[in-house]
């Protein structure tokens, strides 16, 4: 006989470990099984460099999770018994320029206003006009990001009755450039705002993703940047011990082949060995949209196609983890060791524009686009002291133009190399003795790390408008359920909201929780 469960989980995804620590919390027996070594799908921290240093692989800022009910107000105890703490820098985002200066993004509003000052009273004093409407559009924003999405014909209805709403609706089909120019005269304040809504691996000259800029803002200014101690992975460690502290089971080194489905409803998984799990309740699946005809049968043959079309982004990611003897000295001064997220900058604008149409036609940029983060400054369990850690990324196409993805395993060490070297305009102290040890992810390294992360986009699908709300990934697809299968519940940086580290799968377990008559709320109020 098969082993039994009430609820099976595909992949130990942070999104995937949410939904089922809710339903374990609830009393159900959970089974959750992964297929790598380690946990976490996106959200690890490992020892990549040795054994004393801690490196976040992926996601390495908690932002849009802060505000989801589940940190919030800690409906799960991942903070009061699970051991999960974060920290919050005060300047969440800044810029340092080729020569020197540098804005900031702070928590605090005025401080923001006096940094753009320096290029522009005026923008200084737009900036404060735009924040108020990110702060204004936040809880509408918001308040959609955790529960199951509207269906799209309501949810733009809603916005048609009021001028509010019909201004945010215009705002969504504009690209963020657009915005931005409409907002801010000066370059390197138009720069700074574009770089910040890029982080979203989107082309900031994408129609349709102009909302990103509020939402970037909204957050990062009320919210700021969680860096969770002892590593991004702190949140995963949190969740795994909630799910066994309520009788669940999390197993990795097992990978799952397909869904099993009897009678038009998930009844198990079955895996690369043969071995059967059963579910009694339901399936919760990590299943990336185009690997979903060939993972779960009696799909109708239309909602596979469309998952299958699914549009990933342009935009891959290039990561350099470092292990260093000290922490870095900017050129710019110390200003620059205080921020969380660090973006190194070219002098024009034209640059960051062309630099995004090279991504889009598939080509390798001319320059680099470097993002970085130096976690140990706060954090310092991250390494031994005295010492750092660096994590720095770039953009590049999944497949590389002088040979595919595969190609990336000849040429990814130069590629690192090259842009460590590109840092040394902006970092004193990037040299060989300061390195003690480095690893480099390409896109095709993401790729294998995750099923998730097809062709290395780490948001799962592009955040398009026509792929965002109910409509993320498809139409069909958008309320975490299958047509034809029941029972079947998807979770995954591919569905509402989108990529990164939004603890989405609470969406998923409120629907699962009402197709199993559980009060919902009742799980969050629990405390044992």
């Amino acid at each position: 006989m098969p082993e039994a469960y009430d609820i099976v989980a595909i992949g130990s995804g942070h999104n995937g470990l949410v939904a089922a620590a809710y339903l374990a919390r609830a009393g159900r027996s959970v089974l959750v099984l992964e297929r790598n070594a380690w946990f976490g799908g996106g959200v690890v921290t490992a020892k990549l460099t040795g054994p004393d240093f801690l490196h976040d692989r992926f996601s390495t800022g908690h932002i849009f999770i802060q505000a989801n009910p589940l940190i919030k107000n800690d409906e799960l105890e991942l903070v009061a018994r699970y051991g999960l703490k974060y920290v919050y820098p005060e300047i969440p985002f800044l810029c340092v320029f080729e020569d020197g200066s540098t804005i900031a993004l702070y928590r605090d509003r005025k401080r923001t206003y006096q940094d753009i000052a320096q290029f522009s009273s005026r923008d200084a004093d737009s900036f404060l006009q735009f924040a108020d409407r990110a702060n204004r559009y936040l809880p509408m924003i918001s308040a959609s990001f955790y529960t199951p999405p509207l269906p799209m014909g309501a949810s733009l209805a809603l916005l048609d009755q009021s001028p509010e709403g019909r201004e945010l609706f215009a705002l969504m089909q504009k690209s963020p450039y657009d915005i931005i120019v409409e907002n801010f005269e000066n370059e390197k304040v138009r720069m700074f705002f574009t770089r910040m809504v890029s982080e979203n691996l989107t082309g900031p000259e994408e129609k349709g993703t102009g909302i990103g800029i509020f939402v970037f803002l909204g957050f990062m200014e009320t919210y700021g940047i969680g860096v969770a101690v002892g590593g991004s992975g702190s949140l995963t460690a949190a969740l795994v011990r909630s799910i066994e502290d309520h009788g669940g089971r999390v197993r990795a080194n097992t990978l799952v082949e397909s869904v099993i489905v009897r009678g038009g409803r998930a009844s198990g998984v079955r895996t690369a060995d043969g071995t059967e799990y059963q579910a009694k309740d339901a399936v919760i699946g990590a299943i990336h949209p185009h690997l979903l005809g060939r993972m779960v049968p009696g799909i109708g043959a239309e909602v596979a196609r469309a998952a299958e079309r699914v549009e990933l982004s342009a935009n891959s990611c290039f990561t350099v983890h470092a292990a260093l003897n000290e922490p870095l000295r900017f050129r710019a001064g110390r200003k620059a060791n205080q921020a969380y997220f660090t973006e190194l900058m070219p002098a024009r604008i034209e640059t960051l524009r062309e630099y995004f149409d090279q991504l889009r036609y598939g080509r390798m940029p001319r320059t680099s686009l470097l993002g970085l983060v130096s976690p140990s400054t706060f954090d310092p369990t991250r390494c031994p002291p005295g010492k750092a850690t660096l994590h720095v990324w770039d953009y590049v196409p999944y497949a590389h133009p002088d040979g595919g993805p595969e190609h990336w395993d000849r040429v990814k060490d130069d590629f690192a190399k090259t842009m460590l070297g590109r840092m040394q305009a902006y970092v004193d102290n990037i040299t060989p003795d300061n390195i003690i040890a480095y690893v480099a992810d390409s896109p095709l390294d993401i790729e294998r790390a995750s099923a998730s992360f097809q062709k290395g986009d780490v948001h799962g699908v592009a955040p398009y408008l026509y792929q965002s709300g109910s409509h993320r990934p498809t139409p069909d697809l958008g309320r975490n359920t299958v047509p034809g299968v029941k029972r079947l519940y998807l979770v995954g940086p591919f569905q509402h909201p989108g990529g990164g580290v939004f603890g989405a799968g609470r969406a998923a377990a409120m629907t699962l929780c009402e197709d199993l008559q559980i009060d919902f709320d009742k799980i969050g109020r629990q405390r044992r």
